[in-house]
C-alpha cells in the first residue's frame, strides 16, 4: 500500500479546474494593483543609474547602518525570542494568554505609536530616561535606539514563527533523549533546535526583513540623522524632499531584498519542511 505524500502546510495542494469560474477575473484588478507599482518602480532607474546611484555617501551610509543594526536586532531577538517562543509553545502559566496577545501586539500596532511608546519610556524626560541619564546612558536619537525600534516590531514575527516550530514537535522524542542521558541543553541542541529548524529559519529571515523595512517607529524615537539613525527607509523619506534618485534607489533595492525574502520563505522552507518529515 503506498504510503501518502506530506504536503507542507504552507504550500497547499494545487486545484485543478478544466474551466475556472468566471468570476474569477475579479481578482485580475487587485492583481494589477499589487503587481504594477512595484514594476514600474523597478524599471523606472535603468541598471547603470542604478550602479552610479549605488556609490552615492547617503545611499551607503543608509545602506550599511540598515545592515550593521539589522543584524544586532536579529542577534538580539534570536536571544530573547527563543525561550520567549519556547515558553509559549510548551508551558502552561497565569496570564499565558495576555503574553501571548502582548507578543502579537507590534504586529498590528501602529509603528508610530510604538514610536511613541519607547519615547515616552525611554527619551530623556521619560520613565526611565532620568535613571539612563544618571548612569550616562542616553538612548533616544541614537544606533541604540534604531536597535530597539527594530526589535520592538520585528521580534513577534520570530517568537510566532518559532512557536508554531516548537509546537510542532513530538515531546517523546524529546522525553526518549532524556531517558537516554542527555541533559536539558543537550537535548535542546540536538533535538528541539534541529527539529524546529525551518521555523526557526523562516521566523529569523521574517524578522529580519520586516526590521530593515521599519519606519515608523525609528523616525520618531531615533530621528533621521544621515550616518547615525538615517537607515534605508529613512533615507527614502529624505530623498522625496531633497534627491529622488536616492529614493528610487533605495526603494528598488528593498524591493529586491523583500523579493528574496518571499522567495526564501515561500519555496525554500517547504522544501525543508518536507525533507524533514519525509
Amino acid at each position: 500500500m503506498a504510503q501518502p505524500t506530506y504536503r507542507s502546510p504552507l504550500r497547499p495542494a494545487p486545484r485543478r479546474l478544466r474551466r475556472a469560474p468566471g468570476w474569477l477575473l475579479l481578482s485580475v484588478p487587485l492583481l494589477a494593483f499589487l503587481t504594477i507599482p512595484l514594476v514600474i518602480l523597478v524599471f523606472t532607474t535603468s541598471p547603470a543609474q542604478l550602479l552610479e546611484n549605488l556609490h552615492n555617501p547617503l545611499v551607503v551610509q543608509a545602506v550599511l547602518l540598515s545592515l550593521r543594526t539589522t543584524f544586532i536586532s536579529l542577534l538580539i531577538i534570536l536571544l530573547g525570542g527563543t525561550p520567549l517562543a519556547y515558553l509559549l509553545a510548551r508551558f502552561d502559566f497565569p496570564l499565558r494568554g495576555l503574553v501571548d496577545t502582548l507578543v502579537d501586539l507590534p504586529t498590528v500596532l501602529p509603528p508610530a505609536v510604538a514610536g511613541v511608546a519607547l519615547l515616552i519610556a525611554f527619551g530623556r524626560m521619560g520613565t526611565f530616561g532620568p535613571a539612563l541619564m544618571l548612569l550616562g546612558i542616553e538612548i533616544p536619537f541614537t544606533s541604540a535606539a534604531v536597535i530597539m525600534a527594530q526589535v520592538f516590531i520585528a521580534a513577534p514575527f520570530y517568537v510566532r514563527s518559532a512557536a508554531i516550530g516548537f509546537a510542532a514537535i513530538d515531546p517523546e522524542l524529546e522525553q526518549s533523549a532524556g531517558l537516554d542521558g542527555a541533559n536539558a541543553w543537550q537535548v535542546l541542541r540536538h533535538v528541539t533546535l534541529p527539529l524546529a529548524r525551518t521555523a526557526l529559519l523562516g521566523g529569523a529571515v521574517l524578522a529580519w526583513a520586516r526590521a530593515l523595512g521599519e519606519f515608523g517607529a525609528t523616525i520618531i524615537f531615533a530621528g533621521n540623522f544621515p550616518g547615525r539613525t538615517q537607515t534605508m527607509p529613512l533615507a527614502i523619506y529624505l530623498g522625496f524632499e531633497f534627491d529622488m534618485n536616492i529614493a528610487l534607489t533605495l526603494s528598488v533595492l528593498l524591493v529586491g531584498v523583500s523579493f528574496l525574502v518571499m522567495i526564501v520563505v515561500k519555496a525554500v522552507l517547504p522544501q525543508a519542511q518536507v525533507r524533514d518529515r519525509g
